[in-house]
């Protein structure tokens, strides 16, 4: 009987040993998986607009707070937001933008929002005040970033086509573990119309050499050493990675930028694999 009993205390211990260890090692888990993001694909839901910053006459960065100081937009590097909001003949209206922020800018989300004259979801935001709700469905886009994926980028971005360059430059470039480099071209109509000049002029401070920017100007103010004019093939031969596989340009601006890019890209050699429109 005695034996039994003291079989019963080890088989007890054995069992209480055992349940610690499979919660001890359920925790690490746990605590090793990504935090779930705040996105739904196929539902809009809202998120409260705590700061607005104006950068120029048309230019405001909005910031969105998320469910907790600890949650997660949950956007993939390279993939986009739908916004919905309303234009000013109260008709509802989708447009896609990509958050300047990464998932390690925890609790908010940032957008760098252009506003045009005629735009309808410029109107939307040109009219939100802070404690507005503002209804985000994602993530979309065909990008996916991953690191190391390639040696090298070459990007070409007009106006606010930045934002997506920006974003995938901010992870390659924060990233300790990813050696990939990144070439930007990026044109405006005039100095006041850069945006994220400030962000973009530190990263290449900081990662000199993985980062360099060159910007490109159709009216240029008196003392300028950027590009003056449009992207010129020329421009793309000096400032972009040469054609290569382990090599890809991306590309991001208004639609006509865009189709004279991409016959500039063809003619220096660049396959179809070697390149991605946002």
């Amino acid at each position: 009987m005695e034996c039994l009993q003291t079989l019963d205390v080890q088989v007890l211990v054995g069992v209480a040993v055992a349940v610690l260890a499979i919660g001890v090692g359920a925790a690490v888990l746990f605590s090793s998986k990504k935090p779930k993001g705040c996105l739904d694909p196929e539902n809009f839901k809202e998120f409260k607009l705590v700061k607005r910053v104006q950068l120029s006459h048309n230019v405001a960065k909005f910031t969105f707070a998320l469910p907790t100081p600890t949650s997660v937009l949950g956007l993939p590097i390279g993939q986009h937001i739908s916004c919905r909001g309303k234009d000013s003949q109260g008709e509802e209206v989708i447009k896609p933008y990509t958050p300047t922020t990464l998932d390690s800018d925890v609790g908010h989300f940032e957008l760098v929002i252009k506003m045009y004259p005629q735009g309808r979801m410029s109107h939307h935001f040109r009219e939100m005040r802070v404690g507005d709700y503002l209804a985000v469905k994602g993530p979309k886009g065909r990008f996916k970033y991953q690191p190391g994926q390639v040696r090298a980028f070459g990007m070409i971005a007009g106006g606010s086509g930045i934002t997506p360059m920006f974003q995938v430059a901010r992870a390659i470039l924060e990233n300790p573990k990813d050696r990939t480099k990144v070439h930007l071209i990026y044109a405006n109509v005039a100095y006041e119309d850069i945006l994220l000049k400030e962000e973009l002029d530190s990263l290449a401070a900081k990662y000199p050499e993985r980062f360099q920017v060159y910007y490109v100007l159709n009216q240029p103010p008196e003392l300028w050493d950027g590009g003056v004019g449009f992207v010129s093939k020329e421009m793309i031969q000096a400032h972009c990675p040469a054609p290569a596989p382990d090599v890809k340009i991306l590309r991001c601006g208004p639609p006509p930028m865009n189709k004279a890019m991409a016959a500039h890209i063809d003619a220096l050699g660049y396959t179809s694999e070697m390149q991605f429109q946002f």
